[in-house]
């Protein structure tokens, strides 16, 4: 039986690194990670929903949706969420040859 590697495999699925497609899935795949992170970093500071949207001054259904679907929210709401969580987060851009690292 042959295997397979994952990078194979997406390759194979999903298309190859620098695709249209590609791109699609793991920025996707990098929203889901945040919304997670979000999630863990509000359970672990024993807080619901409807508590952290009155800390951060949004309803409880805009966390409900940020925990599931960073599509559609603002990164303001998401940067106050992390600060309010107490979370150090830090952000890498790349622009060609240029790396900005905000921490």
């Amino acid at each position: 039986m042959k295997t397979y590697t994952l990078e194979e495999v997406t390759d194979k699925y999903i298309g190859e690194k620098g695709t249209s497609k590609r791109e699609q899935f793991e920025t996707e795949l990098r929203l889901d990670t945040i919304a997670h992170a979000i999630k863990q970093a509000r359970e672990e500071s024993n807080l619901t929903q409807e508590q952290l949207g009155k800390l951060i001054g949004v309803q409880k259904s805009q966390i409900s949706i940020l925990e599931s679907d960073l599509k559609s929210v603002s990164f303001d709401i998401v940067l106050r969420v992390f600060e309010t969580l107490k979370t150090k987060i830090s952000f890498k851009i790349e622009l060609g040859n240029d790396k900005l690292n905000l921490i």
